[in-house]
């Protein structure tokens, strides 16, 4: 499976360079008010492309805490169940205390 994974890999990394290869031709990106860049398509591919994905992360970030905020509170609350169950199981395997007999003889 690692040989597969790696031939994947490979061809993938191999398409890529290809693409890179064929597109290096300077292109100008034009923002408002008048202002330019001109860079290779692939490099501005690859900024945009980097970008989206920090977009990306920082837009799953508030539900990434709210999750792991989730999973602490329930772990503490699996805590204090494991807690209980183990003293009351540990009253459950614990000998019975004899009852008390009441002194039934009467004293003048």
């Amino acid at each position: 499976m690692k040989i597969i994974s790696k031939i994947v890999w490979l061809i993938v990394f191999v398409a890529f360079l290809g693409f890179a290869l064929k597109n290096d031709k300077i292109v100008t990106l034009e923002y408002f008010w008048g202002y330019q860049q001109s860079a290779p398509l692939v490099i501005l591919l690859l900024c945009f492309f980097v970008a989206g994905a920090v977009f990306c992360l920082l837009a799953m970030a508030p539900t990434v805490f709210r999750h792991r905020r989730d999973i602490s509170r329930h772990k503490k609350t699996i805590a204090e169940i494991e807690k209980e169950r183990q003293s009351e199981q540990a009253a459950a395997n614990q000998a019975p205390t004899p009852d008390a007999v009441p002194n039934t003889t009467r004293h003048p």
